[in-house]
């Protein structure tokens, strides 16, 4: 009879120890799922020459904030090193949940008060910073170490 509790207690306790590892390999692949839809955003301004630096201090100062508002992953930042396009190129990349996060974060940030302020104030005779904006959406491959 004590060999039959012993038994039972330990086909139990497998079980429940099996139970646990298949939810947690369930529940880890439901995470990996989730981010599957995940999309980066490469842009690349071209300023008007000389003017990559005016553009750093925008974004510094003032975009990186309106970004974090809504909901815009900065990944990073960057000045190319040598000329001529150290003189008017400015690099950045964005991680999105998805192509359609993407779509609904840029359209609040467009609609946001104080962007529109921004833009407003870069109109006008030797206000002008961009001259042209690229932007690429990129998926990440099966071997990236950034995903």
């Amino acid at each position: 009879m004590r060999l039959n509790r012993f038994s039972a207690c330990g086909i139990a306790v497998l079980a429940f120890a099996a139970g646990s590892l298949f939810t947690a390999r369930v529940y880890r692949t439901e995470q990996v799922r989730a981010d599957a839809n995940r999309v980066f955003e490469l842009r690349v301004y071209h300023t008007v020459p000389g003017k990559a630096g005016a553009l750093q201090a925008e974004f510094r100062d003032k975009v990186s904030k309106l970004f974090a508002k809504h909901d815009l992953e900065a990944v990073g930042y960057w000045a190319p090193v040598d000329a001529p396009v150290s003189d008017n190129t400015f690099i950045y990349m964005l991680a999105h949940p998805s192509r359609d996060a993407a779509k609904k974060h840029w359209s609040a940030f467009q609609a946001d008060p104080e962007f529109q302020a921004m833009i407003k104030s870069q109109q006008g005779e030797g206000a002008k910073i961009v001259e042209k904006v690229d932007s690429t959406y990129m998926d990440p491959t099966d071997f990236s170490p950034l995903k």
